[in-house]
């Protein structure tokens, strides 16, 4: 029964079915023929507990529509249909419906609608069997027994409008357990409607999977590769994956770099300007051995080029500032624009351990530019090369101190690695401005700060919460700003700061500020309490392979986290290496994807401005081992196409009124009838109403001629114009009117053109009189 069950199901490829719970093949050519214990093979899967997580037949997460639906009202809040959808299946259903008599509509309409609706739910690809796109599509959803035994006893005569399988044809013309073994499922939790009865699948449904530790499980996709560690090159990717093979920037030749594993010198940081669509100025920030023994750290201005804007002008560096390394690490290296316009930097406090420099250390002294946080308005001239090639911002805190640099915004920090802006909340813009940044520990802990004007982040008196220099910690001058968020080196010990995300392809993300650790490869985010201003953990996993199975998506990344980033959308993305060295190619770029819920289709447009290409493109090559192959085409049939059988009609001049009376008192309207009565306007909008250039005249013009030939065949019976005549009498009305018009208005043109005769007679017979 099994076997015919599949095969039923799955007309195209019923052997593939087998499995799907077995084991997910990583690409189509590792899949073989089936082995000699097959047999064995489907009596062991038997006892294998079915899983599944909510999934479209689309093979993408479920979504809340963007406006209300109109038939399949059930699935508004959340599920696989958007309006289209909506109206495709509406349509289907009063196809179906079209070809019934009143007595079957009546006892048939409610449970056909339940059934086309289950392409709606939020769990479709598991009702329909195609949470593995390697398979073929159920021809119908999974029904539980009881409710399979209704629908089989009063809609088992529409099965055949439901599909062309003639296995499901023929059984539903059987008993109902017959027919109801073959659409079954074997884990009844998720067959029809017990799948709605579940409050272990709807009690979370559409928020972020969970793994039993309370882990998000996320997924991600692959958007570039063969990348290594900070080396001087900038590289332009296109949206299509493809990178240009010129690059933007090469300062290779500048840039300090070793082999050294690990190594924290290189090209640090880039920032366009806010502008720059307009100016083309961007700044970079990179460390550089001077005259080969000294170290420093240096901050320029260039602009692209006015030839290409793919290239920047490498001629048009502009030094802006230049501060002294007296190590070798904590370099610091952040660069970026806050809402106020100004740059800001973040600068290491010179390196080794524990900040030995001077009595209480660089980050403490804010004579140093070391160990801060700066800010400058660069949007000045700089044609006096002796001058300053920046302005001080007039508010920052310290520009009247003598004993400060005007430069510094912020002070105590050790070595802020990845730091960004908060672009708020894209509804309320709650958090627009905020700046986090994580900062690297020395022995014992990791922390994320909000950077405020003026704050001392208390290094090197404390490391997190905990005092590191006891003396100074217990210093009553300190007045440091705390994190919001410190873990200890037992989970990990070099912090990369991340982002907020804001972007709109996984609405569930919003507000979950993202960061990683660069040593144990642990991804993390923080979840903000809007009403205490606190933050709380919440840890994040990759999906298990159930959880990633959609096309293109990846479960795995590789262990050293360099950096975070956002594109225009907000969408958030990072950087990991398999190999932290500038000699190594193992660097990968991965995008963030919620597989519990996507934005509705049509949300996210964007409209980017076309790029201008010059010169060749490489074009992308994914490295990383999908869960699903993603040369693999999805096995979604296309909107169903069926020859509906025709009914017999006729012609409405041999329709008896007393037959018209009988046909439409004993009908009882039902609501969604009333509906479509006295809606006929709003009806022809949303439900696609069928006219002479519609889907379905084009789709099944057989069905029509078959119409029609019937017509001509059985216009003498009393049976059929009985059936027929409530349907046909409106069309007939509207078609004896648009007659009647077509015969007033050749009435009128035949009227005229015999006055016009007639005048022209009169005239000659005038003039044959006169002459």
């Amino acid at each position: 029964m099994t076997g015919i069950r599949d095969a039923a199901l799955h007309p195209s490829g019923a052997v593939c079915a087998y499995l799907r719970t077995v084991s997910r093949p990583s690409s189509s050519k590792k899949r073989s023929i089936l082995p000699a214990f097959f047999p064995l093979l489907v009596s062991v899967m038997v006892l294998v507990p079915a899983s599944a997580h909510p999934q479209c037949l689309d093979f993408a997460p479920p979504f809340k529509p963007l406006w209300h639906l109109e038939f399949c009202t059930q699935y508004e809040q959340f599920g696989c249909c958007d309006q289209k959808m909506d109206n495709m299946i509406a349509e289907r259903y009063w196809d179906i419906i079209d070809q019934l008599d009143t007595k079957g509509e009546d006892l048939c309409e409610d449970l056909l609608k339940e059934v086309l609706c289950q392409e709606c739910s939020p769990y479709a690809a598991h009702l329909f069997d195609a949470e593995d796109p390697y398979t073929p599509v159920r021809e119908l959803p999974g029904l539980c027994s009881g409710f399979c035994s209704e629908f089989h006893g009063k809609c088992g005569h529409v099965v055949k409008y439901l599909t062309e399988n003639r296995l499901l044809q023929d059984t539903s013309q059987q008993d109902a357990s017959t027919f109801c073994s073959l659409v079954d499922l074997q884990d009844q939790d998720y067959c029809y409607p017990n799948v709605l009865q579940s409050s272990n699948l709807n009690s979370n449904l559409g928020r972020v999977a969970e793994d039993p530790r309370g882990c998000l499980q996320l997924c991600l996709t692959e958007v570039a590769n063969n990348l290594r560690n900070p080396v001087g090159f900038v590289w332009v990717y296109l949206r299509d994956g493809s990178r240009l093979e010129t690059p933007f920037l090469d300062l290779s030749g500048e840039v300090m770099t070793t082999g050294w594993l690990g190594d924290e010198r290189g090209f640090l940081g880039m920032a366009f300007h806010p502008k720059y669509r307009e100016n083309g100025r961007f700044f970079i920030y990179y460390s550089i051995l001077v005259d080969s023994k000294l170290e420093e750290v240096r901050v320029s201005e260039m602009k692209a080029s006015e030839h290409d804007v793919n290239v920047a002008d490498p001629n048009s560096e502009r030094v802006i500032l230049e501060i002294e390394e007296p190590a070798a690490n904590h370099n610091g290296g952040q660069l970026l624009f806050g809402l106020d316009g100004y740059l800001y930097i973040f600068t290491g406090d010179g390196g080794k351990a524990g900040d030995p420099f001077g009595k209480f250390g660089n980050a403490q002294n804010k004579s140093a530019l070391l160990g801060k946080v700066l800010r400058i308005d660069i949007d000045v001239d700089g044609g006096d090369p002796g001058a300053l090639q920046y302005r001080i911002p007039p508010d920052n805190p310290f520009l009247g101190d003598p004993s400060s640099r005007p430069e510094v915004f912020a002070y105590g920090v050790r070595n802020m690695w990845r730091c960004s802006v908060d672009r708020g909340d894209p509804g309320t813009l709650q958090g627009r401005g905020r700046m986090f940044c994580g900062d690297v520990g020395q022995n014992r802990y990791e922390e994320i700060d909000i950077i405020v004007k003026g704050g001392n982040y208390g290094w090197r008196a404390k490391e997190g919460f905990e005092c590191y220099d006891v003396k100074l910690c217990q210093n009553s001058s300190l007045n440091d700003v705390l994190p919001i968020f410190a873990y200890s080196h037992h989970v990990g010990k070099s912090v990369t700061g991340g982002y907020v995300y804001r972007g709109c392809e996984s609405p569930n993300l919003n507000g979950l500020y993202f960061f990683g650790d660069f040593m144990s490869g642990r991804i993390m985010a923080l979840e903000e309490d809007k009403t205490t201003g606190s933050w709380r953990e919440k840890s994040v996993c990759m999906g298990e392979t159930k959880t990633c199975s959609f096309p293109g998506l990846i479960n795995h990344h590789h262990k050293f986290i360099i950096s975070f980033g956002e594109d225009e959308a907000g969408e958030l993305y990072f950087l990991a290496t398999a190999y932290p060295s500038a000699t190594s190619p193992y660097g990968t770029v991965f995008k963030f994807v919620d597989p519990s819920r996507r934005a509705p289709p049509g949300k996210c447009k964007q409209k980017p401005l076309p790029v201008k290409v010059r010169g060749k493109k490489i074009p992308f090559v994914p490295r990383e081992l999908t869960v699903l192959d993603t040369n693999e085409k999805p096995t979604r049939p296309p909107p169903r196409k069926f020859k509906l059988t025709a009914k017999p009609t006729t012609t409405p001049s041999l329709v008896t009124p007393a037959t018209t009376t009988t046909s439409t008192t004993t009908k009882k309207l039902q609501p969604w009838k009333k509906y479509k009565k006295l809606n006929q306007q709003q009806k022809k909008k949303t439900l696609k109403k069928r006219t002479k250039t519609s889907v379905r005249d084009k789709q099944k013009p057989k069905a029509i001629d078959d119409l029609k030939s019937n017509a001509l065949k059985n216009t003498n019976s009393p049976k059929n114009r009985t059936i027929l005549h409530e349907k046909n009498s409106l069309k007939w009305k509207k078609s004896q009117k648009f007659t009647n018009k077509t015969q007033t208005d050749l009435n009128v043109r035949t009227n005229r053109t015999m006055q016009n005769t007639l005048k022209v007679k009169r005239k000659q017979a005038k003039n044959a009189k006169a002459l």
